[in-house]
């Protein structure tokens, strides 16, 4: 009887969440100000954030074109100063307006959490991504399919269920969120061997074996020329194991809150 409860005892144990055993979540954004993040957008240094495209108001960070007019491709990029290995993240979203004239169809509705990307430092002047993971999320019309949770891979490549992802984005098992409702969503990263992704708490994307691809950088103009891209360069095809956590902008305004991090022992 007793072995039967230590048996029991253990696998209630193993069933648990191990993160949050081995950690606690703080606040990484204070509601005030860009504290602790540093803005890059494509074409301007880091630290310049061109025409406030990130706000912050009533404890709410907005990703904002107010004083844009016209977009082209002005993809922003606020980065977390600290760079990460074993974590969770987790926050909340919602796309609030319509996209700013001129962007790409594509880009309607679309942002991300980038896992183990560059410095805003280490990008290029015309450098639209860093090199990362993303995390993407999606917005749809009312009466389109466009689930949010999913993974793309600029300068890099993973794994799903054991099979080499082909695709640059591959979609989630998510439903479709419409403009002004908040979403939650959870980023698990476990290194380069595992992350899991929820939304509203239930588990929508799952993938491992996160590496380098630099066979993609040429695409997205990644200055090769500095020492940080000569760094990454030298690094070929090697497994991703940390970075930079960024939220992004493509052209439709989003707003953020709640920004917490756990992180892990791995």
């Amino acid at each position: 009887m007793r072995r039967a409860a230590i048996v029991v005892a253990g696998l209630a144990l193993l069933g648990a969440a191990p993160a949050e055993a081995e950690g606690h979540w703080r606040s990484i954004f204070n509601g005030r100000d860009l504290s602790g993040w540093t803005p890059k957008v494509n074409h301007r240094p880091a630290g310049e954030n061109w025409k406030n495209t990130f706000v912050v108001k009533d404890g709410v960070l907005r990703v904002s074109y107010a004083e844009y007019g016209h977009f082209t491709d002005e993809y922003a990029h606020l980065v977390f100063n600290r760079k990460l290995k074993a974590y969770r993240l987790r926050l909340e979203y919602r796309f609030v307006g319509e996209p700013t004239p001129g962007a790409q169809g594509w880009a309607e509705r679309n942002s991300g959490v980038m896992i183990h990307g560059q410095a805003a430092g280490d990008m290029g002047i015309d450098q639209p991504y860093p090199v990362s993971v993303e995390a993407q999320i999606l917005g749809g019309k009312p009466g389109q399919t466009r689930p949010t949770g999913n993974v793309c891979t600029p300068g890099t490549t993973v794994t799903i269920g054991g099979k080499p992802m082909a695709e640059h984005c591959r979609n989630s098992t998510s439903k479709t969120y419409q403009d002004g409702e908040w979403v939650r969503f959870e980023v698990e990263v476990h290194g380069d061997c595992l992350v899991r992704q929820y939304v509203n708490g239930e588990q929508v994307m799952e993938y491992a074996d996160l590496r380098l691809a630099p066979a993609e950088y040429a695409g997205f103009k990644m200055d090769t020329a500095t020492v940080a891209g000569q760094a990454l360069l030298a690094r070929g095809a090697a497994p991703l194991g940390e970075g930079y956590v960024s939220l992004q902008g493509e052209s439709t305004p989003i707003e953020f809150r709640k920004i917490e991090l756990m992180e892990l022992k791995d």
